[in-house]
């Protein structure tokens, strides 16, 4: 069946919401040859993905996906970006998302392992002890006990493994680099959510706006990250109550200072823990300190804890500086992981 499509790509005409839905059905079952998969993706590709079949896609994954439904008083969001900037930064969203939780957000982090880069938000909640593949009950009890949690996309989108091999086999992005943070298990209408490519900044907020996503922000960083950057300039749509806003943000204008991509660079496992663990405590460079600021920041006003950059910005300060993200971080890991790893890496 998915052959008669590839054949439509090939032609360089557009799959309709029906068709697109059929084959992706094939992509997620283990009935078609990862070749036919390949093909069919590498076509997609080339011709470019509308919206309408983005659309498709991530309904079709959702729709195979195992989900959660936590009982929490206030909005729930995720922070996420697309990866593949391949600029080796340190985990930049999962500090945030502390920081975030920290404050009074409450954030349903899903994610993988990392791909691109030296370290995903799974292998930095893995080391702690955490366990990847905790049943969805008990996630549930973290994320409504704590105010974040962690869901292993392999965990929550089984089906997502009959198209790892024909992702492999390509070697480039897929639609599914895009789709990926888009489908959080917890189903959650607020988001932020970092973008490789500033095309997707608007289209991203049209196709989760089309799923009744309530407060979404994408960013798009002058730099090429899929962050919130204190190197430069950023481009951000945001979504809320019904109307899209674009914008630019530039951090010094929040009186936060222009950093150098260096400074907050990894080029191990080791040192990715460390970021994570310093920026928590409040120790890092300041460079570290700041981007995760603004990215906590870009997450409260999806939460509607702050209206603004400005005001959301001082509440990211002051719940780092007064130890209450590293509090939250030592009461998280004490009962979902391994203490004694926590204390191994202060050491």
């Amino acid at each position: 069946m998915i052959t008669k499509y590839t054949e439509i790509l090939q032609r360089g005409q557009d799959l309709t919401l029906d068709e697109m839905s059929t084959a992706m059905g094939d992509l997620l079952n283990d009935k078609i040859s990862d070749s036919e998969k390949a093909e069919f993706l590498k076509n997609l590709s080339k011709k470019g993905e509308t919206d309408e079949e983005l659309y498709a896609m991530l309904n079709e994954i959702d729709r195979h996906g195992i989900h959660i439904n936590p009982a929490c008083r206030g909005t729930i969001i995720d922070v996420c970006g697309t990866g593949g900037d391949r600029l080796q930064t340190f985990n930049i969203s999962t500090t945030a998302a502390f920081v975030i939780a920290a404050s009074g957000g409450i954030v349903a982090k899903h994610g993988n392992r990392s791909v691109s880069g030296i370290s995903g938000s799974a292998d930095i909640f893995e080391y702690f002890g955490y366990d990847l593949n905790a049943p969805p009950e008990k996630i549930t009890k973290i994320i409504e006990k704590f105010g974040i949690g962690f869901m292993f996309a392999q965990k929550f989108h089984p089906s997502m493994k009959n198209v790892a091999n024909a992702r492999k086999m390509i070697g480039a992005r897929t639609a599914f680099n895009l789709l990926g943070p888009l489908c959080n298990p917890a189903q959650v209408k607020n988001q932020l959510i970092g973008v490789f490519a500033e095309d997707y900044l608007e289209r991203t907020i049209r196709i989760l706006k089309r799923r009744g996503a309530e407060n979404i922000m994408t960013v798009h960083s002058n730099d090429g990250l899929d962050e919130l950057s204190t190197t430069g300039k950023n481009k951000v749509c945001f979504l809320k109550n019904g109307k899209t806003e674009t914008m630019v943000i530039d951090p010094e204008k929040f009186g936060l200072h222009k950093a150098s991509i260096n400074d907050i660079q990894i080029s191990s496992k080791a040192q990715a823990i460390q970021a994570f663990l310093s920026v928590l405590n409040g120790t890092a460079n300041r460079s570290m300190l700041e981007i995760t600021v603004l990215n906590a920041a870009g997450g409260l006003m999806v939460s509607n804890i702050a209206e603004n950059f400005t005001d959301a910005i001082e509440i990211a300060r002051q719940t780092i500086k007064n130890e209450k993200a590293y509090s939250l971080l030592t009461d998280f890991v004490r009962s979902c992981g391994q203490i004694e790893k926590l204390r191994e890496a202060e050491s």
